[in-house]
């Protein structure tokens, strides 16, 4: 069986970097933070009190006010990114066969507030007896918001959410790839989305030692492959990509954006929490999508790394990419985005997708921000090139996105210029 090629006809987003792809972009490529104080909730207790929000988000310009109630914010999110994405794929949907077009969209944990207040309620009023709202259960499932896209839009392809932590919409974007060149579907709406910043996902992930803790300085907080690294910041946000069969997208006449190429999966199976110490599940995952691929190391150009900026993560990653790559590894750029966003959780595959789309199209890469002379841990090779503090303009034939998540589940996706 000959497989169908793959392609990315549209995109949308919405990022503590901005509300739309244009304005996240420039602002990725400009090394802002999007990090500020948590205004959410109230996080004066908490040992860490700030993360990577989205802004000015109002979410009675998707709904009526009424029915916005009946969506968590992960959901909002991730149909501010749909809405964004279809309209720039310029799908005609009254000229399309829609069981042939379908979501695959993801979040890591889903409505963790909704489930919060509900919850909440409960215990407080518990002498009242159970009185839950009748949209608890449908606002807080990590795959409602794969259901809602395809209502919204009248898509009755295949449709699901993949839940892998923090390798999710990685883990989506590749089940999308696969579904379409094997040709079940002509289209898929796929990426992911997440709204995690609770007191009990800031609460958990403290008690964790997984969120860092400056306070003081939360802008400069996320500084991923520095020596003074203590920990992820938080963030929210949702990015959808529409991937689309080849010849369907020529026929009807679709920008094409890149083509993907190749995923790989894998898993380390070490820890519940934290990676293995050599990278063998980062480096297994890597070699496997370049194997889908039928890439060499030497045909990738840019990595957007998982690069969550914790003591452990950073390092065995580092060590995954020169076991895979050998000297090449000294001519590649790598960045972690997650510098300026925060990590996104189930959200961050797709949207680092984005930006290796992007980088691929525009021939920049986006820059690591917060490293400091003098702040170089003796563990990592700086011989690499980790585009530190400012945007590198450069030829970027092909990009591999890395995601690694708790569980040890290992995602990546390699993405490369569309040539005829």
């Amino acid at each position: 069986m000959e497989l169908k090629r793959v392609v990315v006809t549209g995109l949308g987003t919405i990022t503590p970097l901005g509300n739309d792809v244009q304005t996240t972009w420039e602002n990725a490529l400009a090394g802002k933070s999007g990090a500020g104080p948590i205004t959410h909730f109230d996080a004066s207790l908490f040992k860490t009190q700030f993360a990577c929000e989205v802004k000015d988000f109002d979410p009675s310009d998707l709904f009526e006010r009424k029915e916005a109630r009946k969506y968590d914010r992960y959901a909002q999110l991730a149909i501010h990114a749909a809405k964004e994405a279809m309209e720039d794929s310029g799908l005609d949907l009254e000229n399309e066969n829609t069981d042939r077009i379908g979501v695959i969209f993801s979040a890591g944990i889903g409505g963790i507030r909704t489930f919060e207040d509900e919850v909440g309620d409960y215990y407080i009023n518990k002498e009242k007896g159970p009185r839950f709202n009748p949209f608890f259960i449908p606002k807080m499932i990590a795959d409602i918001a794969a259901g809602h896209i395809s209502m919204i839009y009248g898509l009755r392809g295949p449709n699901y959410a993949t839940v892998s932590a923090c390798a999710s919409s990685t883990n989506a974007i590749v089940d999308a790839f696969n579904l379409i060149r094997l040709g079940k579907a002509n289209a898929i709406v796929t990426g992911g989305a997440e709204a995690t910043i609770s007191p009990s996902a800031v609460g958990g992930f403290n008690a964790m030692h997984a969120l860092s803790t400056r306070n003081d300085a939360p802008q400069t907080a996320s500084r991923p492959f520095s020596a003074s690294r203590d920990g992820f910041v938080i963030g929210e946000g949702g990015t959808a990509i529409i991937l689309e069969e080849l010849e369907h997208a020529i026929a009807r006449g679709a920008t094409i954006y890149a083509e993907v190429v190749g995923g790989g999966m894998s898993a380390d199976a070490y820890h519940i929490t934290a990676s293995h110490p050599e990278g063998l599940g980062a480096r297994l995952v890597m070699r496997n999508a370049l194997e889908d691929a039928e890439m060499k190391p030497e045909d990738i150009d840019y990595i957007n790394v998982h690069g969550t900026s914790t003591p452990v993560g950073d390092i065995s990653e580092v060590k995954a990419i020169l076991d895979v790559f050998g000297d090449h590894s000294y001519k590649l750029n790598i960045s972690s985005t997650k510098s300026m966003t925060g990590h996104l959780l189930g959200g961050a595959g797709a949207l680092e997708a984005l930006f290796s789309i992007l980088a691929i199209r525009d021939q920049i890469v986006p820059p690591t921000i917060n490293h400091e002379e003098g702040d170089e841990d003796p563990e990592i090779d700086y011989n690499l090139n980790f585009t530190f503090n400012k945007a590198q303009k450069r030829k970027i034939r092909a990009a591999l996105s890395n995601t690694f998540g708790f569980g040890g589940h290992n995602a990546s996706v390699i993405l490369k210029q569309y040539i005829k």
